[in-house]
């Protein structure tokens, strides 16, 4: 059973102003997750609220708002077999120090004791990340194409047009 997923990542402030993207990003890519949406944004408190909606009215509400809205972050959708379960897995636990040494948090995240920064937000269920990613990204900004595998793969001069594939005929296979 092929069981493709999209979930939403966001690479928190922190973590972009420590200068992580691209270990954050290589990491996911080296697990073989596909990068089908990405852009760096500043959130702002408006959208922070729809994001962190279930946490309202919690006592860390009001630190979460304030910290997601300091610096800019990456958002981008990753899809890829599972993908949501295997991105929980990479970033490891919310609180850093219960992160385990090789997650993302273990590796990044701080706990600086009156507060926590662990680097990265992933959906947390399929209905989360849909809803998620409807709030960051519109469908034209979602692209559908072969991994290099694929594309080599199938790639081939094609006699009757006289050209090479491009990187989506693969997906026509």
């Amino acid at each position: 059973m092929n069981k493709t997923e999209r979930t939403l990542v966001i690479i928190k402030p922190d973590a972009v102003v420590r200068g992580l993207i691209g270990e954050i990003i290589s990491r996911f890519e080296k697990r073989g997750l596909k990068i089908i949406g990405m852009k760096m944004i500043h959130i702002d408190r408006e959208l922070a609220e729809k994001h962190y909606e279930e946490h309202k009215g919690k006592p860390f509400f009001e630190p979460l708002i304030d910290y997601i809205t300091k610096a800019p972050s990456v958002v981008m959708v990753l899809e890829g077999r599972y993908a949501i379960s295997v991105v929980r897995k990479m970033c490891g636990a919310t609180d850093p120090k219960d992160a385990e040494p090789g997650t993302i948090r273990g590796d990044y995240g701080l706990d600086v004791g009156d507060a926590i920064y662990n680097v990265v937000h992933a959906s947390d269920s399929e209905e989360t990340a849909k809803r998620e990613i409807a709030l960051y990204f519109k469908e034209d900004e979602l692209f559908e194409y072969c991994k290099a595998a694929e594309w080599f793969y199938h790639s081939h001069w094609d006699k009757e047009k006289g050209e090479y594939l491009d990187s989506t005929d693969c997906l026509k296979l």
